[in-house]
């Protein structure tokens, strides 16, 4: 046994604090999980989009092609609209680019600037990217566009994730 003794007002002082704090942790507990359900939820990642565009109508020229999809965030859903410029390799592959430029984010063009033909060019900084999507040395970008995952199903294009080149 213990040679100290608990008085009277400890012993209520520490049953009531015990009992506060069960039924604040009672009370806050739905809270928090509401909270942070949404976020812990897996998602179906690596799905595919379709697109509006005909793996047939490709060339060899990039083109800009739209896509919507559905996007949760929490537990707020909304219809988001992306772009990519998808043309056909030489070797017959379709070619999926994020028109995000790797330097500050803004959005590239095909074949807009007449002093570099036949490359991305983004206007913000004056950086440059091959067809391949390939940062041209001594222009801003530090690293190449991103590229999307790419199918065809019953002739038509569709979108995956985006993965880094």
């Amino acid at each position: 046994m213990s040679k100290h003794n608990v008085s009277r007002r400890q012993f209520l002082n520490y049953t009531l604090t015990g009992v506060g704090g069960f039924m604040a942790a009672s009370a806050l507990m739905p809270m928090v999980r509401f909270a942070v359900d949404p976020v812990l939820k897996t998602s179906a990642g690596g799905n595919f989009v379709a697109t509006k565009e005909k793996v047939s109508d490709l060339t060899d020229e990039p083109k800009r092609v739209d896509f919507s999809f559905k996007e949760v965030d929490g537990w707020y859903e909304s219809e988001v609209t992306n772009t990519a410029w998808v043309y056909k390799g030489k070797d017959g592959k379709i070619v999926a680019l994020s028109p995000i430029c790797k330097h500050l984010g803004c959005t590239v063009g095909w074949n807009t600037d007449k002093g570099n033909p036949n490359q991305f060019f983004c206007p913000c900084h004056y950086g440059r990217y091959t067809k391949a999507g390939v940062n041209v040395p001594g222009t801003p970008p530090a690293k190449p566009l991103d590229m999307y995952e790419t199918k065809e199903k019953d002739g038509i294009l569709y979108l995956g994730p985006k993965k880094p080149q």
